[in-house]
C-alpha cells in the first residue's frame, strides 16, 4: 500500500480510460500530486476533482496539446511550478484510427506521428532533462499490441508510431540509466475505452482471458513500472492484452 508515497506525477491525455485510471491508481497509492495534462479541458478538470474529492491527492490539469512543443514545455514548467520536483511520467496521450491505406495521405500520417511519436519523444526529453538533476524518475510510456503485430484494424501510421515508441522506450532507457531513470512501456490490447468504440469487430472469444481489458488492468501494470517494486526493469514492454498476444 502507498507505493507511490510522496511521489509527484505527470500523466498525459488523463482526461479518460487509461490515463485517468491511471491517475485514480496512483492517488490511491499515495502519490504526493499529480498533474493531468489533456486538451479536453471539461472532462480532465472533471476527472482531477473526483481524484481530490475522493483521495485527498492534489491533482491539478493543465491544458496540453500534446502536438504542440510551445504547450509541451509550459506543461513541464508548470509541473514544477506546482510541486518543484517530478518522479514520473506517463505517456498516454495519442489518437487510433481505421484507416485503410489509401485514406492515409501525408497530412493524416503528420498529425498521428506529431501527437503520439514526437509528443512523447519531447515529454520523455523534457522529464528525462528535470530527473538526471534529481538522480532518479520513472517514465512509462504506452505502446499498444498494434506495435507489436503491425494491427490488426488500426491504420499502418498508428501501427507504425506504437512499434516506434517501443524502440524510443529502449533507446531512452540507454541513455537514462546512468541517471538513476528508469524507462519502460506497456503494451495494451483491446482496452474498452471510448478510443475503442469504433472497433466493433472484437470477439472476446478470440482472447484467451475470454474477455475485453479494463483500463483498471492496465493502470495496474503502470503504477507498478512507476513504483520501487520496478527499480530493476528498464527499456521493458510489458503486453497487457489477455493473451492476445504472447511474444
Amino acid at each position: 500500500m502507498f507505493e507511490l508515497k510522496d511521489k509527484y506525477a505527470i500523466i498525459t491525455g488523463a482526461s479518460g480510460g487509461i490515463g485517468a485510471a491511471t491517475a485514480f491508481a496512483f492517488a490511491r497509492e499515495g502519490a504526493g500530486g499529480i498533474i493531468i495534462a489533456d486538451i479536453d479541458r471539461k472532462r480532465a478538470e472533471g476527472a482531477a476533482g473526483v481524484i481530490t474529492g475522493e483521495t485527498g491527492v492534489r491533482c491539478e490539469f493543465v491544458e496540453t496539446n500534446i502536438g504542440n512543443s510551445e504547450d509541451i514545455k509550459k506543461l513541464f514548467k508548470k509541473s514544477l511550478d506546482y510541486f518543484g520536483r517530478l518522479d514520473i511520467l506517463v505517456n498516454c496521450a495519442g489518437i487510433c484510427n481505421t484507416f485503410q491505406v489509401e485514406e492515409i495521405d501525408e497530412k493524416q500520417w503528420d498529425r498521428l506521428m506529431s501527437i503520439n511519436l514526437k509528443g512523447t519523444y519531447l515529454c520523455c526529453r523534457e522529464a528525462y532533462e528535470i530527473m538526471k538533476k534529481q538522480g532518479s524518475g520513472k517514465i512509462v510510456n504506452i505502446s499498444s499490441v498494434s506495435g507489436r503485430v503491425g494491427g490488426f484494424a488500426t491504420g499502418i501510421d498508428y501501427a507504425t508510431s506504437k512499434g516506434a515508441i517501443i524502440t524510443m522506450t529502449m533507446s531512452f532507457a540507454k541513455v537514462a540509466g546512468p541517471f538513476g531513470i528508469n524507462v519502460n512501456a506497456v503494451a495494451p490490447g483491446f482496452i474498452d475505452t471510448e478510443m475503442t468504440k469504433a472497433f466493433t469487430y472484437f470477439n472476446p472469444e478470440t482472447i484467451p482471458l475470454r474477455r475485453a481489458g479494463k483500463p483498471e488492468d492496465v493502470a495496474d501494470v503502470i503504477t507498478f513500472l512507476a513504483s520501487d517494486k520496478s527499480r530493476y526493469i528498464t527499456g521493458v514492454t510489458l503486453d497487457v492484452n489477455g493473451g492476445q498476444y504472447m511474444g
